[in-house]
């Protein structure tokens, strides 16, 4: 059991977390508030982990840690959970979630997700990752995009997963996309080496690779742009204008499609979420389309 030293506030969030209306977005603010931080969560977790397992599966008169009195002295825990504390029948949803397990978000909607190790993954819109809650060093990829903010540590790399390539992050903000086949990852900060057991692709800040199948294709971007869409806009560098659709229609939450005469022009510019999305005669303009709105969303089409 550890005993190093254990604060109110970290042990509060540790707690926090594992409620199922987590705010991920104040935790993560949180988190990048301080660079002890971390350090003190995880302290946190790790105790309230220990106290769980020392607690023998019967016995009520069983005498209780000092960290799981302290849990039932919170005010805002629940009486389910206090109950369950107390029956040591197991603490933390890291505990009740199958392993590994998922987290997704619906079309036109952003989701932070704090781990364990003082990372943290924000989700773009209808996008799907897989983690592991007893190794919040890997991730999976499964649709969509998302930024990471990975703590490094020389000792155990992050390694993430994305159609089936390996990244491997020398101390890192990334950003990974993958839909239909097509995956883009873009360096913000430190490095990412894609690939290091086979092509050994280093990308530094600036950098990305463009992966199609087994073709992988460096680019150059802007650093200000990667991870963007978290500020509401949407960067293409030569997209066919099918991707910036589909694109649209994960940030915006609705509908859009480009009607197969102009689905392979490409389009190299900055969208505006924001302005897009109550002027989709804007959006036309800036493409170079007729936006035809229907019941179901927006159709890009040739422009009359």
């Amino acid at each position: 059991m550890t005993h190093l030293p254990i604060d109110d506030e970290a042990l509060d969030w540790a707690i926090r977390m594992v409620e199922p209306d987590a705010d991920w977005e104040a935790f993560t603010t949180w988190l990048e508030g301080d660079a002890t931080r971390s350090e003190r969560y995880d302290r946190a977790v790790m105790a309230i982990d220990d106290a769980a397992a020392a607690l023998p599966v019967a016995g009520p008169r069983a005498p209780m840690p000092d960290v799981m009195a302290r849990l039932r002295s919170r005010r805002w825990v629940g009486a389910a959970l206090a109950a369950s504390l107390a029956g040591a029948i197991g603490f933390g949803a890291w505990r009740q979630l199958p392993q590994p397990y998922t987290v997704e978000t619906r079309a036109g909607e952003q989701r932070a997700v704090a781990l364990a190790d003082g990372s943290s993954i924000l989700l773009a819109g209808a996008s799907k990752v897989t983690l592991d809650a007893n190794d919040a060093r890997t991730a999976t990829v499964d649709s969509g995009e998302m930024l990471f903010r990975v703590r490094h540590d020389v000792t155990q790399p992050f390694a993430v997963r994305v159609a089936g390539l390996r990244l491997v992050d020398l101390g890192t903000v990334f950003d990974v996309k993958t839909v239909a086949g097509h995956t883009v990852v873009a360096v913000a900060e430190g490095a990412v080496m894609v690939d290091p057991d086979g092509a050994a692709m280093r990308l530094d800040p600036g950098q990305a690779v463009v992966a199609d199948g087994t073709t992988l294709a460096r680019r150059v971007v802007d650093v200000a742009d990667v991870g963007g869409w978290h500020a509401g806009r949407l960067a293409f560098d030569g997209e066919p204008l099918a991707n910036v659709a589909a694109d649209l229609s994960r940030h915006l939450g609705r509908r859009v499609t480009a009607a197969p005469a102009i689905a392979g022009r490409t389009f190299r510019g900055t969208l505006d979420m924001a302005a897009v999305a109550d002027r989709p005669a804007l959006l036309g303009t800036l493409l170079d389309v007729t936006v035809r709105e229907t019941g179901e969303g927006w159709t890009l089409e040739l422009r009359r």
